[in-house]
């Protein structure tokens, strides 16, 4: 909708905003165990959106203007290069999100690729569950992917399987991307093994370290066993880290860190034959706030080298309570021993063994106020439940398993979501590559994702989430597209587009 065109005063439009927040999950309290994380630090994240504020008007474009940028940035990767293995060479950037970091590090890979004469069309091998961004940098950057399957109890990739694949992709393998941790599963793979086989053949490897790099080098002060990961294992060219996650900083900023300059040499972009400024631009974005990296910096000048080991005790104590007690509640198990503070939760037994469909315990859990993320399965890794548990989880993590508990119990009685076979017998003659608007409107509405109200999925969504896990991968992607084309629908000054949530009172959170 367009604003008053006389304009409003601040405390009114202030409110306003308040209110579209309505509608919106808690981003502190413990209760969303996806896409927040609370420190549970008195103070912190106040004085993390005051930096926010202060230096938004910043442009990073610029650091011989605005000096701060280079000072803020610098200290940001000194500490992560210092705390993440790097060497005396080792460099690295500060990036707005893990996407960005892992587009960009799979252009360093296509660049040195190049460079070492490299012709026609570079590979990337990664594990299916590495991050989907990687599927997108290869699409971004014209890189094609090969995906191995991971050890399906262990969910880790196998060694032996990167080799072969390195062995068969020959001069076009340009990267090979490990995760510590995969997001869906919380595990570790064999990062040493595999930079050790990419360096073998003159492949860099990246470690994707974004929700697990500023938890792990703690994990092991403290006495866990924690593979090795970082820019300390030889062939590791590049590892990144999110300081909006276990770094607790405002959405969205990342660390980005290289062993070498020659080797980030590869993600620079600079243009000077045009009559305005030289170009320099170290990430995908040119203008740039930089709002986030001085949160982030301000959150590591209050917490510290103690504060964050003190997170990451609290957020593994946590973890391991919730794991004990998923391993006690009939139908339901862990779905591999996580080395960090992420959790896959999985049916213990299928429905008629009396197993837990995973969908719908997450819409009981809803229904008493967590938020849990459901994950459908993927070739021959079953459909979980994900948990990404955080430092304030601990002062949550009794009510949390108390009621998992009675959740389950719930879900013994009901029956396992299935998608509905009339649509999927529709989807049978469906060719998404042709499908049309209007055609995938009357899917989306036929499966009751219309997009009205406040955007929100239904109540009871197993149902659906059963129906993007049943669908071919190519249909299922064009309706949810469609989607989410619904969710943002531009509202005009005329009242035309979609309904809106909002109008209750700010949530407290």
């Amino acid at each position: 909708m367009s604003p008053n065109p006389d304009g409003r005063p601040a405390e009114e439009v202030a409110a306003e905003a308040q209110a579209i927040r309505s509608d919106d999950a808690p981003v502190h309290g413990g209760r969303v165990l996806a896409y927040v994380y609370d420190s549970g630090v008195p103070g912190l994240a106040e004085a993390a959106r005051s930096a926010l504020a202060s230096f938004g008007e910043v442009n990073a474009l610029d650091p011989t203007v605005f000096p701060s940028v280079r000072r803020m940035e610098n200290d940001l990767v000194g500490w992560g290069l210092d705390l993440l293995g790097g060497g005396a060479g080792s460099c690295g950037a500060v990036t707005s999100g893990g996407t960005e970091s892992c587009i960009l590090a799979v252009l360093a890979a296509r660049e040195h690729w190049r460079g070492r004469g490299g012709t026609g069309t570079p590979s990337l091998i990664m594990p299916v569950t590495a991050h989907a961004a990687f599927v997108k940098a290869a699409h971004l950057l014209g890189v094609r992917v090969v995906t191995l399957p991971v050890d399906p109890g262990t969910m880790r990739v196998r060694p032996e399987d990167v080799r072969d694949a390195l062995d068969a992709e020959g001069s076009a393998a340009a990267l090979v991307v490990a995760s510590a941790p995969s997001y869906a599963h919380g595990v570790v793979d064999p990062v040493a093994e595999i930079a050790a086989l990419a360096a073998d053949r003159g492949v860099p490897c990246h470690s994707d370290a974004c929700i697990g790099g500023l938890v792990l080098p703690y994990l092991r002060r403290q006495g866990r066993a924690v593979p090795d990961f970082d820019l300390s294992v030889p062939g590791v060219r590049s590892l990144s880290v999110d300081l909006h996650k276990y770094g607790y900083a405002p959405k969205g900023a990342s660390l980005l860190l290289f062993s070498d300059a020659e080797y980030r040499r590869g993600t620079y972009f600079t243009y000077s034959s045009w009559p305005g400024y030289p170009v320099v631009n170290t990430t995908l974005q040119s203008t740039k706030s930089a709002g986030p990296m001085a949160a982030a910096w301000t959150v590591l000048q209050m917490l510290g080298d103690t504060g964050f080991d003190r997170a990451a005790a609290r957020a593994i104590a946590a973890t391991d309570r919730i794991v004990a007690a998923v391993d006690g509640i009939d139908g339901l198990r862990v779905a591999t021993a996580p080395d960090t503070t992420l959790v896959a939760v999985v049916a213990d037994g299928d429905e008629e063994a009396g197993g837990i469909d995973p969908f719908v315990l997450t819409d009981r859990m809803k229904a008493r106020g967590w938020i849990i993320q459901p994950q459908p399965s993927c070739g021959d890794l079953p459909r979980t439940v994900h948990l990404t548990v955080q430092p304030t989880s601990l002062d949550t993590a009794d009510e949390f398993v108390a009621d998992l508990a009675a959740a389950a119990a719930e879900c013994r009685a009901l029956p396992w979501a299935q998608a509905d076979p009339g649509l999927l017998a529709a989807a049978a003659d469906l060719d998404a590559a042709t499908l049309d608007d209007d055609t995938v409107s009357a899917l989306l509405a036929f499966a009751g994702l219309s997009g009205e109200g406040s955007g929100r999925l239904p109540e009871d969504a197993a149902p659906i989430q059963a129906l993007i896990e049943a669908l071919p991968a190519d249909l299922r992607n064009r309706l949810l597209a469609g989607f989410f084309s619904v969710l943002f629908t531009a509202r005009r000054a005329d009242g035309d587009g979609p309904p809106q949530g909002g109008d209750a009172d700010p949530a407290d959170d």
